[in-house]
């Protein structure tokens, strides 16, 4: 990856999202040295323009950026790199420098947290517990799961119906990881049918 530093001055702005929600963490510059160590270490480290100096984002915090993912923009003199936060990453000690931490993009927090609990097979989580009984069972639930969706969609009851409408999605996020699939294998396929929609 050639990145162009020169357009202002040895810089170039770099966008943080959250690998797994995709909300945008935070903005920050990087110049060669702090791109160079953030490919070979792992973890984003920018310049600092108030210190004037390479800054590992994390180092007093312990809330480092570890990096899944770095891609430039068309014209190479911005980065956007997908990271994991190991906690909270504004200074302020809110989730992101632009807002608190968004609904939009949990499913696939709790679809990490599911596949944490059934592969660490954490024996106290529900979780793990009704993966442990077998596919026949989990399917089983989310069958129930649908069932029971039916019914509130019939009836004017909205807080029952959201609530069963998110026992079916976190049932059904279970059935996937039995099954060895991911949201994003569902997500895909969908997004492949947007022709016909």
């Amino acid at each position: 990856m050639i990145l162009d530093f020169n357009k202002s001055n040895g810089l170039i702005p770099v966008i943080i999202q959250d690998s797994v929600s995709l909300q945008v963490l935070m903005l920050g510059y990087m110049n060669m040295e702090a791109f160079e160590l953030t490919k070979t270490e792992g973890r984003v480290h920018f310049f600092s323009r108030s210190k004037n100096r390479i800054w590992l984002k994390g180092e007093t915090s312990g809330n480092f950026l570890y990096v899944e993912k770095i891609t430039a923009d068309c014209d190479a003199d911005t980065l956007l790199i997908l990271a994991k936060p190991a906690g909270n990453v504004c200074h302020t000690g809110t989730f992101s420098c632009f807002c608190a931490r968004d609904d939009k993009g949990f499913l696939y927090q709790l679809e990490e947290t599911v596949s944490q609990r059934i592969d660490l097979q954490q024996t106290h989580s529900y979780t793990y517990e009704l993966y442990k009984k077998g596919i026949n069972k989990v399917a089983q639930k989310v069958g129930e799961e649908a069932v029971e969706l039916i019914i509130e969609a019939k009836d004017d009851n909205a807080d029952l119906f959201i609530n069963e409408a998110a026992d079916l999605l976190y049932h059904f996020i279970i059935l996937l990881k039995a099954k060895s699939f991911t949201l994003k294998d569902v997500e895909k396929v969908l997004y492949n049918r947007r022709k016909g929609a």
